[in-house]
């Protein structure tokens, strides 16, 4: 048998770990990935979908080398109406240029966690506070609950609706600690493998916490990422999953 009708060989879950890393490394260096993310600039006064258009196509045909600029919308936080902005990103971004790596736990299979997906009705909703809006809150819908026990205690996680995808934000008590185990003090995202055509069906789903990853914010302070809600606050140190990302040079998000 030559080297070329040889079968593939079967990837084990911490080969499919390292490439989940080495995916999320290219996903967040991209020309349009989250370090790349350079300003986020909001439509002043009463700007409506098509005029806030033309403005992003302006400044797209105006763009630099290595520049992309595009849309974004959202409400606003106290009427609920829609506002609209646009989002920069350069391929060349000094958060990328210093970055270096995400620092990871390593790979540990006793959090991979059965657990089961139950549909809540489709106007529910649960406030989030998000780390630009001051104590404020937006709700965001929730598509259903995420029940699952461990250690003898059982929790019901809100995930909400992300594009499609369903989204927990939690926190547990490495965000608060300053040692080897510290993780993104506004605590971490985890996607649950649940397609949006499931989301009115019960049934089980599989969370693997070695896929916990940093939010948005944590690599740009352009983002506002939704905080964990008090139902989603874990009161054990999850070990697992990405931690922080790491810079040299000492550069900070914030000073840039």
């Amino acid at each position: 048998m030559n080297a070329a009708s040889q079968p593939a060989a079967v990837p084990t879950p911490e080969s499919a770990h390292e490439a989940w890393r080495a995916g999320r490394r290219a996903s967040v260096t991209s020309a349009t990935g989250n370090l790349s993310l350079v300003e986020t600039r909001w439509f002043l006064g009463d700007v409506d979908s098509e005029a806030a258009a033309r403005l992003v196509v302006a400044e797209r045909e105006s763009a630099p080398e290595g520049v992309t600029v595009t849309s974004v919308e959202r409400k606003n936080i106290a009427s609920g109406r829609a506002e609209h902005g646009l989002r920069v990103w350069d391929a060349n971004a000094p958060a990328i240029r210093a970055f270096a790596e995400i620092e990871t736990f390593p790979f540990d299979p006793s959090w991979i966690i059965e657990a089961e997906f139950t549909p809540v009705s489709s106007d529910r909703t649960v406030p989030f506070e998000h780390i630009r809006d001051a104590g404020g809150s937006r709700d965001l819908v929730v598509p259903g609950d995420i029940t699952f026990e461990r250690d003898g205690q059982r929790f019901t996680l809100a995930a909400f609706d992300d594009a499609g995808q369903l989204l927990l934000v939690f926190g547990d008590p490495t965000n608060r600690r300053s040692d080897e185990t510290a993780t993104y003090g506004s605590g971490r995202f985890l996607f649950v493998e649940r397609d949006a055509a499931e989301f009115g069906e019960a049934g089980h789903v599989r969370l693997d916490f070695n896929r916990a990853f940093v939010p948005p914010c944590g690599f740009s302070a352009q983002y506002n990422c939704p905080m964990p809600p008090a139902q989603n606050r874990l009161p054990w140190p999850v070990h697992a999953g990405e931690r922080l990302p790491r810079f040299t040079g000492g550069f900070d998000i914030y000073t840039v």
